[in-house]
This record gives C-alpha cells, sequence and structure tokens, in this order.
C-alpha cells in the first residue's frame, strides 16, 4: 500500500507578525477562515520560510529574514516580552505522533545579523540536533546559519530539509498566467504556468489535463477540450474548446479565457504537480458563488490521487459551507488588540459569524485546542 505523503501535523508560533503565540494541529486539509488582514498570509509564510530555509533557491536563513523586511518587521508588537522569534512544527502522515519536530528560534541584537537562540530536532522522540553546542558556543558566527541548510551538517535530517523544500505556494495572479515568462521555474504567482505545462512529459501532461477538464465541466459545463497548443512563433499556449452553434465549438487561448476560468485551471494543475504540502490563497478570487462551492470537491479530488496537504485561505463564506467539511479541518483567525488568535470551530456557524464580524475574540495566543498528550514539545520543555 502506498504510504501517505508526509504533511506538517502541527504548527506553533511565536512573536511571528500577527501572532504573540499561537499553536494548532493541522489536517491533511486545512481552511484558515478569517477577515482581511486577519493574518491568514503571514501564518502561511511561516512555513514558507521554513521551505526558504532548505531550498536551494530560497537563500537560507539570513536571506529569509531579509526577503520580509528584516527581523524588525518580522517580530509581533504584541509581543512586548518576547524578544525572540519561534517556529515549531511536526511532520508526520496520519499517525497520532508526528515523525520528526523541528523548532527554531531566533533573534536579532542592535545592527548584528539575525542570529540563532535554538535549533533542536528529534525523530520519533530522538534528539537529533539541539542548538546552540560546543562548537556554535566556540564560533558564535555559526549561529548565523541553519543547520538545516547546510548539506555539510544535515544528513541526518535531510528528509526534513527535502519536506520543507517540496512545499509550493500558489496565489496565481491571472495577468501573469497570460505572460508567458521563460525562466522563472516554482512562480508563486504563475508566470511560469505555461512553461510547467509545455515541459511535462507528454503522457503526464495529457492525463492531467484531462482531469483538469473532467474537473472543470461542473463549473464550466461548456468546455469541451483542453490541450497545450503552440502558436506560428512555436511558443507554448493554453487553449480551450468551448461548445458553440459552430459544428467545431470555439477555441479560445488563454489570453482570451476569463481571469476565474484560468486560475481554476491554474489552480488544478498545481494540485497535480508536486508531492509536498501546497500552500493555496483565496482561491475564490474572480469566481461566481456557485463556481466557489464546487472549488474544495474539484481540490478533493485531486489530492485523493497526490495524498499532498492543502492549506486554503479564505474569506468566502461560499467555500466553506459545506457539511463534507469537517470542524477540524477548519482553523478560525480572530483579530484582537493583543494579536490574532487561532481557534477550531465549535459549530458550522463559527465561520459565517467571524466572516461577518460578529464572533468575539478570545484572548491573544489562545491555542486552537487544548493541550493533550498528542501535542508536542517542540522546545524540549524549556
Amino acid at each position: 500500500m502506498k504510504q501517505p505523503a508526509l504533511r506538517f501535523t502541527h504548527l506553533y508560533l511565536e512573536s511571528w507578525r500577527n501572532f504573540a503565540r499561537v499553536e494548532a494541529g493541522l489536517a491533511r486539509r486545512v481552511l484558515l477562515v478569517g477577515p482581511n488582514a486577519a493574518g491568514k498570509s503571514n501564518l502561511l509564510d511561516a512555513l514558507r520560510f521554513l521551505h526558504d530555509l532548505a531550498s536551494p533557491g530560497g537563500g537560507g536563513f539570513q536571506e529569509a529574514v531579509r526577503r520580509r523586511g528584516g527581523f524588525s518587521r518580522l517580530r509581533c508588537l504584541a509581543a512586548r516580552h518576547h524578544p525572540e522569534i519561534a517556529i515549531a512544527v511536526g511532520i508526520g502522515g496520519d499517525d497520532a505522533l508526528p515523525d520528526w519536530e523541528y523548532a527554531l528560534e531566533f533573534s536579532q541584537e542592535g545592527l548584528r545579523k539575525p542570529a540563532i537562540r535554538r535549533e533542536r530536532v528529534t525523530r520519533r522522540g530522538e534528539e537529533l540536533l539541539n542548538r546552540p553546542d560546543e562548537a556554535d558556543l566556540a564560533d558564535p558566527e555559526r549561529l548565523t546559519q541553519t543547520c538545516l541548510e547546510q548539506a555539510s551538517v544535515n544528513r541526518e535530517f535531510r528528509e526534513v530539509a527535502g519536506f520543507f523544500a517540496s512545499l509550493r505556494y500558489f496565489h496565481a495572479v491571472p495577468q501573469l498566467l497570460r505572460e508567458w515568462t521563460p525562466g522563472r521555474p516554482g512562480d508563486p504567482f504563475g508566470a511560469d504556468l505555461l512553461e510547467q505545462i509545455a515541459s511535462a512529459p507528454e503522457s503526464t501532461r495529457n492525463s492531467r489535463l484531462r482531469r483538469i477538464l473532467e474537473a472543470l465541466r461542473t463549473a464550466v459545463p461548456q468546455l469541451r477540450d483542453l490541450e497545450l497548443w503552440k502558436d506560428a512563433r512555436g511558443a507554448p499556449r493554453l487553449r480551450a474548446r468551448y461548445g458553440h452553434w459552430r459544428p467545431q465549438g470555439a477555441w479560445q487561448t488563454e489570453d482570451q479565457l476569463s481571469d476565474g476560468t484560468l486560475r481554476l485551471m491554474a489552480l488544478l494543475w498545481a494540485a497535480l504537480d508536486g508531492h509536498g504540502p501546497l500552500l493555496i490563497e483565496e482561491p475564490e478570487l474572480s469566481l461566481h458563488a456557485e463556481v466557489v462551492r464546487g472549488i474544495l470537491p474539484m481540490l478533493a479530488g485531486m489530492q485523493r490521487r497526490s495524498g499532498r496537504q492543502l492549506l486554503v485561505t479564505t474569506h468566502s463564506a461560499d467555500l466553506v459551507e459545506d457539511e463534507r467539511i469537517a470542524l477540524g479541518e477548519v482553523l478560525l483567525l480572530v483579530p484582537g488588540e493583543e494579536g490574532t488568535s487561532v481557534r477550531a470551530p465549535v459549530a458550522p456557524g463559527d465561520m459565517r459569524d467571524l466572516l461577518d464580524g460578529t464572533l468575539a475574540p478570545l484572548g491573544a495566543g489562545a491555542p486552537a485546542d487544548a493541550l493533550d498528550e498528542n501535542q508536542l514539545d517542540l522546545f524540549g520543555g524549556e
């Protein structure tokens, strides 16, 4: 039997942007629900930060902090008594306990570089790394890099680095989808979509496009065909054929498709292309409410084939009000005076109440779930 893909099982944040202190269990499908400026994108960005530590193109720890405007821009203003930023995750399959735990704590003093205060890796309870160690104390410059980003020292936990590097963030911008831009692999806004489709092996490409076509017909019933096509200059184009009064129907290339249709096509391709966690921002944009209600079933069909974890942000009640969504798959982000709290809903109506602005916030830093024996002691009890 095929083993399920690895996923994030738990997330802990302290002093990270909107969040003074939050922790939450993460299912294989997670819907982050909240109003604008609640911190949905910032929560996803904590996972993207881990990707940037481990990915060859991410630049490592110093570059990951710099890209986000520096330490002072990352640190939560509500966390007045906690000068360090902490991120910790559990990684595993669908067992109650994770296979891996990774925790990172860092800070910055004055004009010095950001420095690691704690880095810890465990595998099934066995500690493989706990920094700072004697070598770090003898040479503090070592603490400007994580062990995660260094192939010479991460051999015992390279699976963690590979898992972080496999993560993909997707927030399609229709205009970029229409403008083929070679040389931008992994672009989070879709500028490389046509390049991705063209570079896939023909059998893989055709299989994925068939699956996307089948899924899209529930939202766009007039759609008849979907294929990669090359124009007179040999440039790859995506084109779709619609039912039409003409016997052969009417073809449209990606520059003629609606924003919503194009975003859906790109989203479904992203769901099929890869095995690591997929972070999706507001898939409901540019879509009619009836189509929005079909997004999660479409993604569920793709997810059944890949087994990958999906984390989706939304502030659309139409997306999340579906009886097939388990309450354990939803996290509510509730802004408050002392930062955003994260909680699980206790009833389906909580989601609409939050989006309508009628759900009262908990105290800052309230966890999504009560602590139990399956939650993680990611910093070793210190």
